[in-house]
């Protein structure tokens, strides 16, 4: 009995020290924290295009509405919709029945008024009736050559037919016959915000892009600045004008006209470093401080868009570090590692 019991004591005893020692084991174990990784780039100050964009639609540098001033038939009208027009050619031919009797009346008028001359140089008529006879025939005079204006209508302007409101036979009822439209060159009309006021100046050249056309890049100047500021929008009118020659450009098209008015050095940082705040439309940035190796959040005010980057008005400075990568796993003050 005695050493059946000095037997259970040692197996007691070597238990109680191998628990001991698995206990040991655990406390010498040490916990290890991995920071976050992240990428950072250094941002510097850069010189900067300072431009605009605004958006406007374009129009016909000039716009004839061609028509008669008296109601007349039309007896011709000599082009259609998107014929080409020179300056001084015939356009419509009207009805030539009234001209014929206001011819007449025209050379009656002038026969009473030259018989009425030469008694008047001789005494035989009185100054009332000579001023009534030359007054007679100055109307005839203008009636008639208001007519043979208006039964032929000639364009006064090279240009491009962009509407036709009659057929041939048709009573000329008040709407333009034709109109027609100058279109080399066309002209941009543009509300510019007030603090551009004292940035553009005429002859400044400007880019233009249309809808129509993608990403193309069409070329103009500024026309012409109106000198006064809206009072409720706080703008002011510019036109642009474009040359085409070749005549893509079209009236009616959108156009978005970019605005360049000298640099400035600003800071530049990468887009990949700007992230955006959940629910706002605030952006921001992580800056990178290598003393203790954390990052601290910076709400930033960008400007413009350039490739890959975007210039900065506030919230970084020059020669600071920005993450660019790795901000998932990240807030303000996280300690975190570089990757290089």
């Amino acid at each position: 009995m005695k050493k059946i019991f000095l037997s259970s004591m040692f197996v007691v005893a070597a238990v109680a020290m191998v628990s001991c020692a698995g206990k040991k084991e655990v406390k010498q174990e040490e916990v290890v924290v991995e920071l976050p990784k992240v990428e950072v780039q250094q941002v510097e100050n850069r010189d900067v295009v300072q431009q605009a964009v605004f958006t406007g639609t374009v129009e016909a540098q000039v716009v004839n509405n061609i028509a008669p001033q008296q109601p007349l038939r039309i007896k011709k009208i000599r082009y259609d919709v998107g014929d080409h027009v020179k300056k001084g050619d015939v356009l419509v031919l009207l009805d030539t029945s009234s001209l014929v009797q206001a011819k007449a009346q025209l050379d009656n008028a002038k026969k009473e008024y030259e018989r009425t001359n030469e008694l008047y140089e001789f005494g035989g008529a009185s100054k009332s009736e000579w001023d009534a006879r030359r007054l007679q025939y100055e109307v005839a005079e203008t009636a008639f050559n208001n007519l043979v204006e208006n039964t032929t209508l000639i364009s006064p302007i090279s240009g491009i037919v962009t509407a036709r409101n009659y057929d041939n036979g048709d009573m000329y009822a008040g709407q333009p016959v034709l109109v027609i439209e100058q279109i080399r060159p066309v002209k941009i009309m543009i509300n510019v915000s007030e603090p551009f006021f004292g940035k553009v100046k005429k002859g400044m050249p400007v880019s233009i892009t249309l809808d129509a056309y993608g990403d193309e890049v069409f070329k103009g100047k500024i026309a012409r600045i109106y000198p006064t500021i809206d009072q409720a929008t706080h703008t002011f009118q510019i036109e642009i004008t474009i040359p085409n020659g070749n005549e893509r450009v079209r009236p009616g098209m959108f156009a978005r006209v970019t605005l360049a008015y000298g640099k400035k050095k600003n800071v530049v940082i990468p887009d990949r470093a700007v992230q955006k705040l959940m629910g706002s439309g605030d952006r921001y940035v992580f800056v990178y401080n290598p003393a203790d190796s954390t990052v601290r959040y910076s709400k930033v005010e960008l400007g413009r868009r350039l490739d890959t980057e975007f210039e900065v008005y506030s919230g970084v400075k020059s020669g600071e570090m920005v993450v660019t990568k790795g901000h998932m796993g990240i807030t303000n003050g996280s300690k975190v590692e570089l990757v290089k």
